[in-house]
């Protein structure tokens, strides 16, 4: 099952990823994998980091950093995995010097598949960054897009598809 979960700044996305995993992962048997994906840049973003920590205290996850290529991603196993998330792997690419630059949705997709193939449970939260109406520099606009083609080929791929808005999950697509 690849399941896709998107939904603002606190909407409660990652709260609802996290329930679903957990619950899937009793379902099936099958170990909880959480892949992490951001790069904790000052302290804004070592305190976002600790807080997604503490939400998945004693759930029964096994944490794995990689915030760049995720294609060449090695799991123990079969599982029930957690991407959080897509936002943060396509800056990460896009930015990075080691990163995959131009060619941000194809190496982010890639990845994607490549831990689909490996069988198990997938579920990847990305970010809705698109409603505003702010009119942004050309870069950020290029970021903006590589991330709409990724979530829009994802959500095609994806069993589930759900939006988060003040904590209550919307089912997009089943």
């Amino acid at each position: 099952m690849f399941v896709l979960i998107t939904g603002g700044s606190g909407s409660g996305k990652s709260e609802y990823a996290e329930s679903r995993a957990v619950a899937l992962s009793k379902e099936t048997g099958l170990p909880l994998y959480y892949i992490a994906t951001m790069k904790p840049f000052g302290e804004e973003g070592r305190k976002r980091v600790e807080r997604h920590q503490r939400l998945r205290a004693g759930k029964g996850f096994l944490t794995i950093e990689r915030c760049l290529n995720l294609k060449e991603l090695k799991l123990p196993g079969r599982g029930v995995i957690l991407l959080e998330c897509l936002s943060n792997l396509a800056a990460n690419e896009m930015f990075e010097a080691e990163g995959a630059g131009e060619h941000t949705p194809e190496e982010v997709l890639l990845g994607i598949r490549k831990i689909r193939a490996g069988g198990g449970h997938l579920i990847a939260v990305t970010n809705d960054i698109f409603s505003d109406g702010i009119l942004y520099d050309e870069t950020t606009e290029r970021y903006q897009r590589f991330l709409s083609r990724i979530n829009r080929m994802l959500a095609e791929e994806a069993d589930e598809v759900a939006e988060v808005v003040c904590g209550i999950p919307l089912t997009l697509k089943k």
